[in-house]
């Protein structure tokens, strides 16, 4: 053991995928990871966006890519592996919102959602584990949200919900079928926070007030708020944990 605890968090030599990097959390988990030492490579649909966090975080490898296609997933995989010899750490971000009310959600709407919150996720998680070297361990993180683990209503949506809880219950199955590969799963679970997605909920005072009302610490999460538990999944200080849904929420699954 070192006798400097931070040296646990350090991901220097390691190679991390972030897919949905080009917004919100997962800008800032891509960022949080390239400065704990990691060679990034970020993951989304829109390039420019992307491009744009290279220029800021040196070293990062961008990749245009759409994690519902196959091919997309392939070229992602096999650019990351070929950094150093495989992939250390996985982060599931990629996703989608859906209309709040399940009387007006289409098929086409759900089914949508849960391609890109669950299935696409499941998939890239698969694709990496068998790219591994035999001898090579990861920590994948997949993101689900308090929505998968309580009602919200009325904001949230039937879609949604049942994609983030599922990530949640694939979560704990994958952490099973891995853990004697040295691959670790777990979930990362955010509240309300102030991003490109929710932007519409905390500019609107009625639906702000009432995150702040139903949140112990009486507010949404601030911009940074969820990194420190990304970085301990991905990096050796949570080298025991596997199967873990971890909550980052100001309480509001406490209630």
């Amino acid at each position: 053991m070192s006798d400097f605890p931070f040296d646990a968090f350090d991901l220097t030599g390691r190679v991390a995928v972030v897919t949905g990097a080009s917004a919100g959390l997962g800008d800032g988990f891509a960022r949080t990871l390239a400065g704990a030492g990691a060679t990034v490579v970020a993951a989304a649909r829109r390039m420019s966006r992307l491009e744009k966090l290279a220029a800021d975080v040196p070293g990062l490898v961008p990749v245009e890519c759409d994690v519902t296609r196959a091919e997309d997933r392939e070229r992602l995989i096999a650019t990351a592996a070929a950094i150093n010899g495989g992939i250390d750490v996985l982060v599931n971000n990629a996703g989608m919102a859906g209309p709040p009310d399940a009387l007006t959600e289409t098929a086409d709407e759900f089914n949508a959602i849960i391609d890109l919150n669950l299935t696409a996720g499941f998939r890239l998680a698969v694709d990496t584990v068998k790219s591994l070297p035999a001898d090579r361990g990861a920590s994948i993180i997949n993101i689900s949200s308090v929505v998968g683990l309580v009602s919200t209503a009325p904001i949230g949506g039937a879609g949604y919900a049942a994609s983030k809880a599922a990530v949640i219950g694939i979560t704990r199955e994958l952490a099973g079928q891995w853990g004697r590969r040295g691959v670790r799963v777990n979930a990362l679970v955010p509240g309300w926070f102030d991003t490109e997605m929710t932007d519409g909920l905390f500019s609107n005072e009625k639906s702000a007030g009432w995150v702040r009302r139903n949140t112990m610490l009486g507010r949404g999460g601030r911009e940074g708020e969820v990194d420190g538990a990304l970085l301990f999944l991905a990096s050796d200080a949570s080298s025991y944990v596997t199967g873990n849904a971890l909550a980052v929420d100001g309480g509001w699954t406490a209630r």
